[in-house]
């Protein structure tokens, strides 16, 4: 009798290894494997406005949480439970919320620079956000895409999501850039691949161009996969910026800009302890561009709830960098009150130095 056990636990066993064998080998090979330059996908070519030296233009940013993060909702990687807590309704509802925001007379900008907005994904009810918000001229760049993920219990499923960025100008082209990736195999199978996305923007009258660049770096690593991707950020900054060219990059760093941890101190730092940006991670001369007036992000260990100062974290992580050929004029990180995301979008206007 115990014989007959062992030999029904061993095939047992032995199914569970082939399935998770063919489950990874699954992964491996519809693996996401991007060029390390390519064209990014083009959802429209609306934007008719020319731009010129001497023009200011306004440039918003907004890392939306696939429409998933909203006031109500917590997350396993912050410290939270939440896998999918938004029900489709919800989703739908912060999606719409996001739009009306980015979108309305006093927010919209010319250039609006979008992280983690998914098209077809399980954990989103395979509702394509971009539709919501694309406008004028418009490109996607894919940093996460894989046929599923397995972790958590229950498992997040299909990822389909990226880096959208819209333009009123018109845009010459539109780059995918891919950033080093600090994961190996098999982890990478179901994890991101980090990019930029550069909008090329003529500069009416001359051969120059606005190199617009959206971007969202590494969260939940060691640190050394935000120091390379900044690395290559500056790399490619500076090379743009010695073309004649003018810089404005935007998002997602998930780095504190200087002196945020003096206005908002990390007390939550055994949950996720974002590191910090400071002048050596910038071209010379470049400068970054920020709001400590307002946090452009919340920790999502918990359900929003501003009056626990206890636990709700802040941070700064979302802002801008500049080349030296663009003025600041005025940078504001917009106070949603995290109803729609767990960031606030942050809006700037610069002018393009003749």
């Amino acid at each position: 009798m115990a014989k007959k056990i062992f030999r029904i636990l061993g095939i047992i066993l032995a199914a569970v290894i082939a399935a998770a064998a063919l489950f990874l080998l699954y992964l491996t090979v519809t693996e996401y494997r991007p060029a390390d330059k390519e064209d990014a996908s083009i959802l429209s070519s609306d934007g008719a406005k020319t731009l010129k030296a001497g023009d200011q233009v306004s440039v918003l940013s907004w890392n939306v949480g696939y429409a998933g993060h909203g006031a109500e909702t917590d997350f396993f990687m912050d410290g939270g439970k939440g896998v999918d807590d938004a029900d489709r309704e919800t989703v739908q509802r912060y999606l719409d919320g996001i739009g009306s925001t980015a979108f309305s007379e006093e927010n919209q900008a010319d250039i609006t620079l979008f992280q983690e907005v998914d098209i077809n994904s399980t954990r989103t009810y395979h509702i394509n956000e971009s539709d919501t918000l694309k406008r004028g001229s418009s490109a996607l760049a894919l940093n996460y895409s894989t046929a599923f993920v397995p972790y958590p219990i229950p498992p997040i499923g299909a990822v389909h999501s990226g880096l959208l960025m819209d333009s009123v100008f018109g845009v010459e082209s539109s780059q995918r850039l891919s950033l080093p990736c600090p994961f190996k195999w098999p982890v990478r199978l179901a994890n991101l691949k980090r990019c930029l996305l550069a909008d090329y923007i003529p500069i009416e009258g001359t051969d120059k161009y606005l190199v617009a660049v959206d971007l969202h770096l590494e969260a939940y690593d060691d640190g050394s996969g935000k120091a390379a991707q900044t690395s290559v950020l500056r790399d490619f900054l500076d090379s743009e910026y010695k073309k004649g060219n003018y810089v404005i990059a935007g998002g997602d760093f998930n780095q504190e800009f200087p002196d945020a941890l003096e206005v908002y101190p990390n007390t939550q730092a055994d949950i996720w302890q974002p590191d910090t940006l400071d002048a050596s991670m910038i071209p010379e001369n470049f400068s970054y561009a920020y709001d400590l007036n307002v946090p452009s992000c919340r920790l999502d260990n918990q359900p929003y709830n501003a009056a626990d100062t206890v636990n709700t974290q802040y941070y700064v992580i979302d802002g801008f960098i500049l080349s030296p050929n663009v003025h600041l004029n005025t940078v504001k990180t917009l106070d949603e009150g995290f109803v729609n995301s767990d960031h606030n979008p942050v809006r700037l206007t610069a002018t393009l130095t003749k």
